[in-house]
């Protein structure tokens, strides 16, 4: 908007100077103020040049740091191929609430579907859900029947249907990944991505700058109508007779969760992910 100030000003005076009763005074006193204004025009191009090529490296930079720190996750977790081959995951283990123990068994096939069966009190309780559908039925809480998953429950969800992981591949898969700096984890700095999937999720990946694993995940979720932060901490990490890299302790609100069987491209039937009576 300067720029163009300047130059309709410039352009206005140039047409008073052809005028030849003007006092030679005043002239030179138009053309000084001429020499000024072209002169602030080029110094005010410097900086605009200036502030557009540090926007662009500053973006540079930052999409730059985001892929190195991605890359080394990648490779900390066996690299790509290794993750882009898992096809199904089995884990099995307990929680201990309120001097309870509660068994949980998790199972789920690359974008076809997963599981989770809560044993308590004699009883299972689970959720089932698939790209387009999901079921609840938690008889502890009193339901003697599934109920089906909300739209917004399923688009919440649907994520984890991604065994591979949101951060590999982001590009391909739509997704935008963004470095937002260091944060704290239990007393450790720890590199924060924000994730913005392809579904409009968003989640905050946790990543140990010397392990390059996730050690925290933050995703945004809406229940009641209102948007909450669900945390889950990752630790504890081990290898699978195959050689693959999961944490076997997972924490969110109910507590700790240790693994104690972990299968991963274990044979799965797709029958696993419709409704139990």
């Amino acid at each position: 908007m300067y720029i163009q100030i300047i130059q309709l000003i410039e352009k206005n005076i140039n047409l008073i100077l052809k005028v030849s009763s003007l006092d030679e005074d005043f002239r030179r006193y138009l053309k000084d103020q001429i020499n000024f204004g072209v002169k602030l025009y080029e110094r005010m191009k410097k900086v605009f040049y200036l502030l557009l090529c540090g926007a662009f490296v500053l973006n540079t930079l930052s999409a730059q740091t985001a892929d190195e720190i991605v890359d080394k996750y990648i490779k900390a977790n066996g690299g790509l191929d290794k993750l882009k081959s898992i096809e199904t995951t089995l884990m099995e283990g307990k929680i201990n609430a309120q001097g309870m123990e509660v068994g949980i068994n998790m199972i789920s096939k690359k974008n076809k579907g997963a599981k989770m069966v809560i044993e308590l009190m004699g009883m299972k309780g689970w959720t089932i859900m698939t790209p387009d559908s999901g079921w609840i039925f938690m008889p502890f809480q009193g339901q003697t029947k599934p109920e089906s998953m909300t739209s917004e429950q399923i688009k919440s969800s649907i994520d984890q249907l991604d065994l591979e992981g949101e951060l590999v591949n982001y590009k391909e898969k739509g997704h935008a990944v963004e470095y937002l700096g260091m944060d704290d984890v239990e007393g450790t700095d720890c590199y924060k991505l924000k994730v913005t999937t392809k579904t409009g999720n968003t989640h905050y990946m946790l990543i140990d700058p010397t392990s390059n694993y996730i050690v925290r995940k933050i995703s945004k979720q809406k229940a009641d109508g209102k948007e909450i932060d669900v945390t889950v901490d990752f630790s504890n990490y081990k290898l699978t007779e195959n050689g693959y890299l999961f944490p076997h302790t997972i924490s969110a609100m109910g507590g700790p969760v240790e693994f104690t069987k972990v299968v991963i491209n274990g044979n799965i039937d797709d029958s696993e992910f419709k409704p139990m009576n």
